[in-house]
């Protein structure tokens, strides 16, 4: 099927738009050219074709690769749209249009990651198993508008105002010690060891509670990873707050009363608004909505 499109004032057709979303998602054209079946030189030639007639260059050249330009990443986010209206064109042309396919990158906390959103990717692997979904894990907060990702999740709210967001559930924290553990008291001064999260964090609620509940406390590590900090935990190096739904499915911890509890996080959900039409996304939230806010 040959689909002729007008940007800008350029007829394009979708083998275009093809060659140019394969080499942005492989990064080299060998890889694009395996990706859809054409030749390297072909894809080479396309590709400058294809940035003549816009009269922009759409990559950079490195030694690594090629490497999206900010007028190729401006292309990028309305050649996904199209690409996603084209496939859903041709879906109900073949009487498939059940089926989604194309990447998703997701950002998440680590832990977050690993526990909630797991299950729900591959749940949603399952009933669209053509769609690739990206999950990134790490401090950094990827960038909406940047295209660093396309759906994340994270505990500030949103305020940049073409990111579409909601709060999508809170969750509550507990302070954990190794199995058989006794709650820890404020007097019992530096008998007390905790795990915390590192400097660069200290000012986050959880942290400050801890300091505050258990002043005399010594700290005995400290790391901005949830799931180190539990496995710190496990292993006897000290007391931590984590969220509950992290520390209550390890059974080697316990949750421990001290009279006053660690405050909770909201976690919000957001990705930008030229997304908003994005099948295969929309199907992920409905997806990620229903298990865990619902």
């Amino acid at each position: 099927m040959v689909i002729h499109f007008c940007m800008t004032g350029f007829a394009m057709d979708w083998s275009d738009l093809r060659i140019f979303l394969a080499i942005a998602r492989e990064g080299t054209l060998g890889a694009a050219a395996r990706k859809i079946g054409q030749t390297q030189p072909t894809m080479g030639r396309r590709l400058r074709a294809l940035e003549t007639s816009l009269g922009q260059t759409l990559f950079q050249r490195t030694a690594d690769g090629l490497v999206l330009t900010d007028e190729g990443t401006a292309v990028l986010r309305h050649a996904e749209r199209i690409e996603d209206e084209a496939l859903a064109l041709e879906r109900h042309l073949s009487g498939a249009e059940t089926q989604l396919d194309g990447l998703l990158r997701l950002s998440s906390s680590d832990w977050f990651g690993t526990v909630m959103l797991s299950p729900v990717i591959a749940a949603f692997g399952k009933r669209h198993p053509k769609v690739t979904v990206e999950l990134l894990t790490d401090a950094r907060l990827y960038s909406l508008p940047r295209r660093e990702a396309d759906l994340v999740f994270r505990i500030k709210p949103f305020s940049e105002p073409e990111v579409i967001s909601r709060k999508l559930l809170h969750i509550p924290y507990a302070l954990y010690g190794k199995k058989g553990s006794k709650p820890p008291r404020a007097g019992d001064g530096n008998a007390i060891r905790v795990v915390t999260m590192n400097a660069e964090f200290a000012d986050m609620p959880d942290a400050v509670w801890l300091k505050r509940a258990l002043p005399n406390a010594a700290i005995a590590a400290r790391s901005n990873n949830r799931q180190v900090q539990a496995e710190l935990c496990a292993a006897g190096g000290g007391f931590a707050v984590l969220p509950r739904p992290l520390g209550d499915r390890d059974r080697r911890l316990v949750a421990l009363d001290i009279g006053t509890v660690p405050p909770g996080r909201d976690t919000y959900v957001g990705y930008h608004r030229d997304m908003k039409r994005l099948a295969r996304l929309r199907a992920l939230l409905d997806l990620v909505i229903e298990r865990l806010a619902g």
